[in-house]
């Protein structure tokens, strides 16, 4: 199933929900623009949801650090929710748990959102 993507806001929070395949070539291409239009159009603050991808190779993993960077450098915060088998699989391997901080509930990883923000505040 080729990738596709749909994004949705929740208190200050773009939510993109990740179908299919984010594999090289493609879709992986469409996953990095989508995720640089919403970066450059002013997004600081994503969750990933990843409960539906079926697969991701060394380019999905890329497209996803390299977000995960480049937010970071701007001051905003990636995050992942509900990997799943392979994706899963995948991400664990590459230890990427150790550094984007993962949920498997929607409302908790958008309340953690709020109280990263207030942490900042203090």
């Amino acid at each position: 199933m080729a990738l596709q993507i749909s994004t949705r806001e929740s208190s200050g929070v773009a939510i993109v929900d990740l179908e299919g395949k984010a594999t090289i070539g493609a879709d992986n291409d469409l996953l990095h623009s989508s995720l640089q239009k919403l970066v450059a159009d002013g997004a600081r603050n994503l969750l990933l949801n990843l409960a539906k991808l079926t697969q991701v190779d060394s380019a999905g993993i890329g497209t996803i650090a390299a977000t995960f960077v480049s937010l970071s450098r701007q001051g905003g915060t990636l995050k992942l929710l509900r990997p799943r088998g392979r994706v899963r699989a995948a991400l664990d391997v590459m230890k990427w748990f150790d550094y984007i901080q993962t949920f498997e509930d929607e409302a908790q990883a958008l309340a953690s959102f709020q109280l990263q923000k207030r942490s900042a505040a203090t």
